[in-house]
């Protein structure tokens, strides 16, 4: 079942097929652009050339779409991705019903969306359902490579404690308001720019990014909200002019419910933010920022760093690099060079066991990772492999207990951040 879809990401669960899905989904949604866009993406899947998908969209619209969903439950789990500002309380009723949850981030958006998600894992515990979020860029190639290499104590040495001035880890992701998705360009939800929606960006795609420090710091481990303290976080606003906004959105003129973010026409969106943090006695930072549109033949970039005693590890994506993400791998000062790089490839070519092709080329004081074409999926993809994986905890009997602590934690961040970056 898909509840109440307004974001893309509803539509990209379902560029694929599953095995043990059925091919009717039932959406449950108000009357209106929001589900009508959603279709028509579905609709797109459905009649591409390349591997068309085979979905039937079973479609109930009114004003009591949840009621009807809570009540009828043709499936047993819900696909949200829409309007924030409503996610935690369709999470806590949907496993209030005993309906298993697979949402987009941000679970939460607002301090007091924080308990009704405590409350919702609460629930489902007891009823014996999974929640989980999507966290597409744990499938990410180089975010992946990057993890594993963090993991070999005699390349890597092991992560230093940093500071508030050079962070252990930093992250930072620049995406586009305007961009082409599936082939066509992208229109957007005017809620999507309203921040009481769609939430702020110290909130939303920080996520990820804090999620991603977790993952590839503490592999394996619980990081539980007595672990984290929020040293500082700020936010800043993306100018849109009512031209740039009219092609993102289709609409002639801003919503009433803007009015109060629109100075001189011009439309003020509170979409950057960064939070600094130290988890498990380590400095962290991650920072999101969203333009209107990338230059050409460029798109969404990422950024990400990991100090260790003896390496430091760094994804870049910028003109240098062609825009497409790349890893390299450097050694610090002191560290013999010759020893080092006999260590790496020793590293990559056990690596390249498991992913055939992988290698190294000499850039800079340092090494890039080479990476075959056919592990670099795209971010659409990626959408396909969270679903698979969610699936695969459904049949396994849910979550490890120390998964549910850290999406718990990483919204206790962003979430307190959220407070600390308001005026």
């Amino acid at each position: 079942m898909t509840l109440d879809p307004g974001h893309f990401h509803a539509a990209l669960v379902q560029k694929t097929m599953y095995d043990q899905v059925d091919p009717r989904v039932h959406v449950f949604a108000p009357e209106g652009a929001d589900v009508e866009g959603h279709l028509q993406r579905i609709e797109g899947f459905n009649t591409r050339a390349d591997g068309p998908t085979d979905w039937v969209e079973v479609v109930y619209t009114g004003d009591d779409y949840l009621e009807r969903m809570l009540r009828e439950q043709p499936g047993n789990v819900v696909v949200l991705s829409g309007n924030n500002a409503r996610k935690a309380a369709y999470i806590r009723s949907a496993v209030e019903a005993g309906l298993n949850v697979l949402a987009d981030k941000p679970m939460a958006i607002k301090p007091a969306d924080f308990p009704v998600l405590e409350e919702a894992f609460r629930i489902a515990d007891e009823k014996g359902v999974v929640l989980d979020d999507i966290m597409t860029e744990r499938f990410e190639i180089t975010s992946i490579l990057q993890r594993r290499l963090s993991q070999l104590p005699a390349l890597f040495g092991e992560l230093v404690p940093g500071s508030p001035e050079e962070p252990a880890v930093a992250k930072q992701s620049v995406h586009h308001f305007s961009k082409v998705v599936a082939g066509r360009q992208l229109i957007r939800p005017a809620w999507f720019f309203d921040v009481q929606q769609q939430g702020e960006g110290v909130v939303d795609v920080t996520t990820h990014l804090v999620d991603l420090i977790h993952w590839q710091s503490f592999p394996g481990q619980a990081v539980e909200v007595g672990d984290v303290e929020v040293l500082s976080a700020r936010r800043w606003a993306t100018d849109l002019t009512t031209e740039q906004f009219g092609r993102v959105t289709s609409l002639e003129a801003y919503p009433l419910y803007l009015a109060g973010a629109v100075e001189d026409s011009v439309l003020r969106v509170y979409s950057n933010g960064e939070i600094l943090y130290k988890v498990k006695g380590i400095h962290a930072k991650v920072t999101v920022e969203w333009r209107y549109e990338a230059p050409e033949g460029t798109g969404d970039t990422h950024r990400s760093v990991m100090r260790g005693s003896k390496a430091r590890l760094e994804v870049r994506q910028g003109e240098a690099e062609g825009f497409e993400a790349t890893l390299y791998v450097e050694p610090v000062a002191g560290v013999d060079r010759k020893g080092f790089e006999a260590t790496l490839s020793a590293a990559v070519a056990e690596l390249a066991e498991e992913y055939p092709g992988l290698a190294t080329r000499a850039a800079g004081g340092g090494w890039a990772v080479v990476i075959p074409d056919e592990y670099k999926v795209g971010h659409e993809a990626h959408f396909a492999q969270v679903t698979e994986k969610y699936f695969r905890s459904l049949v396994e009997g849910g979550l490890p207990a120390r998964e549910i602590k850290s999406i718990l934690t990483r919204y206790f961040i962003t979430t307190r951040a959220y407070e600390l970056a308001r005026p």
